[in-house]
Order: C-alpha cells, then structure tokens, then sequence
C-alpha cells in the first residue's frame, strides 16, 4: 500500500512539473513569436504534457524508489560502522566548514553573473573539507575535550582525585581466553568498568571460527567467559566500538587505547606486558597476581606434602603444592605415592617460579655438600 502511495506521489510531482514546463514553454512562444496559440489548442497542450509527465513519473517511480532505499541502507550501514567520535568530529568539521563558506561567499554574493553560484560551490568545498579534516583528526579534536576539566581549577581537579569512583581496565584477548578473571572479578579485587575493545571481540570471534580444533575451542571459552562475566559478575562492563586503521597488530591497539583512556591493560601476555611498559601504559598481569598470592614458606617450617615421583638426582623425590609449587625432597625417593611429614631446608626464587628444598621429618641432621651440590644442580635446571 505504501509503495503504490509513493508511486502515486512521484507521478503528481511529475504531472506537476511537466504542467509547469508546460506553461513556461507557451510563455515563451508568446514572447517569441508575439501570439499564443488557441485557447482549446492551449489547453490540449497542456492536458498532453502534462500527462506525458504523470505516466514518465510513474514508469520511473519504482526504479527512483529502489535507489533512495538502497542509498538509505548504505548510508545507514556506513554509519553504523563508523565510530561516534568520528562522526561527531566530522560534524564539528562540517559546522565549522559551512560557516566559513558562508563568510566568504556573501562576499561575492552581489558580483554579476557568478556571484549567486560562488557561495553555494563554497558550501561544497568547504563543508567537505571541514568534514574529511574532522575525521581524520579526531584523535586531537577529542583531546580539546579533555582540557575542558582543567578549566575548573585546582578544586576540581582535586575532586575529581578525592571522588574515589574506580577506573577502567582492559582486557586483552588472552587473559579472556585464560579464564581467571572470572574469578578474580567474582572476588571482588576488580572495580570499575571491564572495558573489551571491539578489535579484541574481532579477534575472540576469528579465533572461534578457526579451523584448528584447539583454536576453535580457546576462542569459544573466552566467549564463554565473557558472558559470564557480564551476565554473572556484579561489574559494568562496556564494549568500546573502536579502532585504530593506522595500526594493524592487536597488541599495538590496546597500547594506544589505553594511552587515550589513562587505563590500565589486564593481561597475561609477557610480550605485551613489556611493550606496554615500554610505552608508559600500566599493566596488570594476573600471573604476577598468581605468584603474589602463593603462601610464604620459611625455612625449618613443617608441611606434610605427598611424593609423586623422582627427582633429578640420586634419592631425590618430588611433591607439589596446590598451587603447583615444586618441592625437592631430599631422600624422598623411596616415599613416592606415600603422603608424609618433610622439614623445608631453603627456598628459591627462580624466573620459573618458587621452588622448595625439603628432607624428611626426623632426628635433626646437618645439611652436608651433598645436599646443596643437588639445591645448585636443580636451580641450574630451571633457570
């Protein structure tokens, strides 16, 4: 019903334009030849051309429809895609752009011949030019907002200090796809806004339609996780649309996302964390969170640990802790598969991790060369 209204409508702007053309045309025969024609002559004319007009209008109604639509779509798909800062500095630019031209052309407005037509190609220029240089520099139109602030004072700045409202973090994509930040978020040592980039959601997505099997599924779990996330954890967490075409690799995005946002990068990635800190950009690594919270141990403290297999040297046994802390036990060869009561001796700190020297709870024993010859040898395995 719409679409024949619509028909109907073009084919009367149509009637009345060729009635209008019309009119000019037998204006302009009088004029010319100093007579018009008939007046049943003159009306014939008119009812032909304006016919003529109304059946054109509509025979190209459908193909005119058809063509706003489709450029409605695009224009609407185009802007959906574009980020909100780049169309609202591209606006700025295009404002600003029209009021120039404006100046300038009624300047020229009284000049004979062109002077109508120079405002209006000052309108084109400029609007266009004001609306590319928008966009292209948005990044430092948005930074004169951010001096906006300053403007209060040193009490506002101040407040804003003292407000106690907690920032935002990032998540990069392997900390998602690790997992452990569903659980530290649940714990409560993360405040703030969870901000995900939508090149980092790209990435996720890519990663779980990959053909390798062990891809597909890391990139489903971390899918899983952020769902989790948002729809479990008492957080606000905030899919930012944004990207940096200038920059291809993922990593170099989240650097500068967080230069722009003053936000740190959670991440489990060392590679990252490195050029992160290179670049200013504060960093939190949940492995170091892992290895913070790992139990202090002190030498001559008692634990009872469980022997799972051999060491490296002659006698030696192996245990773990529950947080996959290595202990040495000296002699502990012939307790493996039995649970028993072990002395830590010395403690060490490797690049690996922590790794602890023990020997059987008994009579008290001095430590003899041998014994640390085996400390040094498995300290030189992990490092």
């Amino acid at each position: 019903m719409l679409y024949r209204i619509l028909r109907g409508a073009i084919a009367l702007v149509a009637a009345a334009t060729g009635f209008y053309a019309a009119q000019m045309g037998l204006a302009i025969w009088q004029q010319s030849w100093g007579s018009s024609p008939l007046p049943g002559l003159r009306w014939t004319l008119l009812a032909l051309v304006t016919l003529i007009a109304a059946l054109i209008g509509y025979s190209l109604a459908q193909r005119l429809i058809n063509f706003v639509t489709q450029s409605t779509r695009w224009l609407e798909g185009r802007l959906q895609r574009t980020p909100a800062q780049e169309i609202i500095s591209g606006s700025l630019g295009l404002i600003f752009g029209l009021i120039i031209a404006n100046l300038l052309g009624a300047s020229f407005f009284h000049l004979p011949l062109v002077g109508p037509y120079i405002p209006m190609a000052g309108s084109l220029f400029f609007g266009y030019l004001g609306w590319s240089l928008g966009t292209k520099r948005k990044d430092e139109v948005w930074g004169l907002f951010n001096l906006i602030p300053r403007w209060g004072g040193k009490d506002r700045e101040k407040g804003k200090i003292d407000s106690g409202k907690p920032g935002a973090k990032i998540l990069d994509t392997s900390v998602i796809i690790d997992g452990r930040i569903a659980d530290i978020i649940k714990s409560g040592f993360i405040e703030g806004t969870v901000v995900i980039p939508s090149f980092v959601l790209e990435e996720l997505r890519h990663i779980a339609d990959s053909s390798d099997l062990l891809k597909r599924n890391r990139g489903r779990r971390g899918l899983d996780i952020l769902n989790k996330i948002r729809k479990e954890m008492a957080v606000n967490v905030k899919v930012l649309e944004v990207d940096f075409e200038d920059l291809t690799e993922v990593d170099s995005k989240l650097v500068r996302l967080a230069q722009k946002l003053a936000a740190p990068i959670l991440t489990n990635d060392y590679n990252l964390n490195k050029v992160a800190e290179l670049q200013g950009v504060r960093v939190l690594n949940i492995n170091e969170l892992a290895n913070a919270v790992k139990p202090v141990v002190l030498p001559g403290e008692e634990m009872t640990v469980q022997v799972i297999k051999d060491g490296k040297e002659i006698g030696q046994g192996v245990a773990y802790l529950d947080d996959g802390t290595m202990i040495v036990v000296e002699n502990g060869r012939r307790y493996i598969g039995q649970t028993i009561a072990v002395l830590v001796t010395s403690v060490l700190q490797t690049a690996a991790g922590r790794m602890i020297f023990a020997r059987p709870k008994g009579p008290e024993r001095k430590m003899g060369s041998n014994h640390q010859a085996l400390e040094r040898s498995e300290y030189q395995c992990l490092s």
